[in-house]
């Protein structure tokens, strides 16, 4: 082991006591003898695996931010509380990224120096806690939300060129460690290994873009046209979700589509409400807490006018955006009530946007009455039939017939044996691929993803060429001029072989210049050796 500057040993000494938890200087260290064992070595293995876990983990984390408002809701319906919960996975995972990374370089460090890398059972412990708690919001993912996988697939199209230059240079850093550990290992079969799966990787890694797929490779004159947007439930962000206000603030965000959700009330008014239960959008439980538990169709008209749909969006704060709200905002949210059908298309006329809507509950024994009356309500209007974009399924062909200028949307695919060809689908996000968008577009047919909310996502789907996109950020989104990022091939052919050149460039010159140090130590070391030596046998006499 080389001996350490005297004002390196500080240094190395605060390093063994973090990372080994015994306050120990790096010469007693050096006097006692202690070597890194094979089970030392196992233990650094486990740590950057769990370092890797980690990692993993905050992209997924990341990437299921898009779709989280429906996590919390779904929270919501079962537990009855409310909580931003992507707060809690976000302060969590980087909890736990940070203990492992903070781990990592302190081994790194110490091998570097060419210390022992001790790990103290405390650590130990935590890292096995670290990669139980991971594994299992792993497991938890692919069982309650397994859509996410597909979700991390499409991600891939937006951050895959950056990924890989992000791995190929972490993996070049790594170079530096390695190379000190091999030209101090006495294990010819460990050095070799490790040889052998480090270049494994990076031949990998190198010719990795060669897998690499993205919508967003290609020239500026190829791009389509920007996608428009469709409000979710309006503008949920800036008001509470299917109110006028949410109705206005989208007209506001250039939303071209109001989507929202009807229902019909007991006397058969059809009115805006999502939930099956007036619970989450409403003061039901203030006004009527004996009848807080029914369906939002088991009340009149008159009952649902008592109900408040506006505070419950100040109090609980469904999305952080509520906090910037200006104080006229504030006074206008907390005195929302439930819109009708009437009142909403009423509203959509005069501000020229088209309005689709999902028919509640499907299952209903009613549902038949349901659709009648909402179709009432849209003849009695005056609304342009070409603003009503139809979704049920129920009784479709009755509403071909009786409004047949009403424009019909699909929540499906198209089948091979289609009767009648489809103008506009409404799919998540996660269910059409870039080609079958592309194919979608040369056929005319209108394909609407949702729900749209991070602009990495809006990115790729607009390079795919996708007609609209259900968001509950529209004014994110109307803000975006221009995807995140547009490269052409040959721009990042170019970038793929620079990266790649550039980095074996570097492992090279790490592995040569520890080569080199390493030789320069070994005189050193000797003669250190031989004077301990000495010492030792002088306190022996």
């Amino acid at each position: 082991m080389a001996e350490l500057p005297s004002c390196c040993r500080p240094c190395t000494t605060c390093l063994l006591c973090l990372y080994s938890c015994r306050w120990i200087s790096a010469k007693k260290e050096k006097r006692k003898g202690l070597r890194t064992t094979k089970c030392d070595c196992s233990w650094f293995l486990f740590l950057f695996c769990v370092f890797l876990f980690t990692l993993v983990w905050l992209y997924f984390a990341m990437v299921i931010l898009n779709d989280f408002h429906n996590f919390n809701e779904f929270i919501y319906k079962h537990k009855k509380l409310w909580l931003d919960w992507s707060l809690v996975l976000l302060i969590a995972t980087a909890v736990l990224i940070t203990y492992s990374a903070v781990l990592l370089v302190l081994a790194l460090c110490l091998q570097l120096c060419g210390q022992p890398l001790k790990l103290h059972w405390v650590h130990k412990s935590l890292l096995i806690l670290t990669a139980l708690v991971v594994a299992a919001a792993f497991t938890g993912l692919g069982i309650k939300w397994a859509e996410e996988w597909r979700s991390a697939r499409i991600s891939l199209q937006a951050t895959g060129p950056f990924l890989h230059i992000g791995i190929v240079g972490g993996m070049t850093l790594l170079a530096w460690p390695l190379a000190s550990f091999i030209y101090r290992s006495c294990s010819t079969g460990l050095k070799v290994f490790l040889l052998l799966v480090y270049c494994a990787v990076m031949i990998a890694l190198y010719l990795a873009p060669l897998a690499i797929t993205s919508p967003c490779l290609m020239e500026e004159n190829q791009l389509p046209p920007k996608p428009a947007l469709v409000g979710h439930r309006g503008a949920p962000m800036l008001a509470p979700e299917n109110t006028l206000m949410s109705l206005h603030k989208a007209v506001g965000c250039d939303v071209q589509v109001f989507e929202t959700d009807v229902m019909v009330s007991a006397d058969g008014v059809p009115f805006l409400m999502h939930d099956e239960k007036l619970t989450r959008t409403t003061n039901v439980q203030a006004v009527f807490p004996e009848r807080a538990s029914l369906n939002s169709t088991a009340f009149n008209w008159t009952d649902l006018q008592q109900l408040d749909a506006g505070s419950w969006f100040l109090e609980r704060r469904p999305f952080p955006t509520v906090q910037s709200l200006s104080v006229g905002d504030r006074n206008q949210a907390s005195k929302q009530k439930i819109p009708s059908l009437e009142q909403v298309l009423e509203a959509a006329k005069q501000s020229n946007i088209s309005i689709m809507f999902d028919l509640r509950p499907e299952n209903h024994t009613d549902y038949q009455s349901f659709v009648n009356a909402t179709l009432d309500t849209i003849l009695q209007s005056g609304i342009p039939l070409q603003q009503i974009l139809w979704l049920p399924d129920g009784f479709r062909e009755q509403v071909k017939q009786q409004v047949p200028g009403v424009q019909q949307v699909y929540g499906r695919k198209r089948l091979r044996n289609e009767k009648e060809p489809l103008l506009h689908v409404n799919l998540p996000y996660q269910d059409m691929s870039s080609e079958e968008i592309r194919q979608y577009r040369r056929d005319n047919v209108s394909v609407n993803l949702y729900v749209v909310n991070q602009p990495w996502l809006f990115s790729v789907l607009w390079c795919a060429g996708v007609s609209s996109v259900t968001t509950n950020a529209c004014q994110v989104l109307k803000e975006m001029k221009h995807p995140i990022w547009l490269l052409p091939s040959s721009t990042y052919l170019m970038i793929w072989i620079v990266a790649d050149c550039v980095s074996f460039l570097m492992i090279l010159w790490a592995f040569l210049l520890v080569k080199k140090c390493s030789k320069r130590r070994q005189p050193a070391e000797s003669e250190t050796d031989v004077l301990l030596t000495k010492i030792n046998s002088l306190m022996q006499e």
